[in-house]
């Protein structure tokens, strides 16, 4: 222990309190349920709206690139690419500077279900968040935009 006062309380509150994860897997999980019926409306899987919102930022210059950006494995995001692109929401065109790289994008028929999505799963999310205070709202999201950009190695020590 210390004589410092703050230090004792922020242990004992750190002794106290769940683990982040324990916190916000319960959240996590009620938000992707509540998701996927609305995916489904717009006639993409989850897989299909995070490759939409990778897509969102620009082309990727290859499918592995692309697997890497989302955290998912090469193989089987090729499903997901098919039909998207069977589907008319992205593309695959052969790069000018090299033809055997497929350079994806989204779509404007993309851009237009991944913004309705976005905008049905944002709607509920707002409607769980209307139980915060504004300015804890605000302090959410951004400590959860802040924490959810940080690379898996802080998160993870390695």
């Amino acid at each position: 222990m210390t004589d410092q006062p703050g230090r004792r309380l922020e242990r004992a509150e750190r002794e106290r309190r769940p683990d982040l994860a324990a916190m916000l897997h319960p959240l996590t999980r009620a938000l992707v349920a509540a998701e996927l019926p609305v995916l489904a409306r717009h006639g993409i899987s989850m897989w299909g709206y995070v490759v939409l919102n990778a897509l969102e930022d620009g082309p990727a210059r290859t499918q592995a690139a692309l697997a890497q950006s989302i955290g998912a494995d090469k193989t089987r995001i090729i499903a997901t690419l098919d039909e998207l692109q069977q589907g008319g929401l992205i593309t695959r065109d052969p790069d000018p500077a090299d033809r055997r790289i497929r350079l994806l994008a989204i779509s404007p028929a993309g851009r237009r279900v991944r913004a309705d999505a976005q905008s049905a799963i944002q709607a509920n999310e707002d409607r769980v968040l209307a139980r915060l205070a504004p300015d804890d709202r605000r302090a959410f999201l951004r400590v959860a935009r802040m924490l959810s950009a940080l690379p898996a190695e802080e998160i993870t020590g390695r």
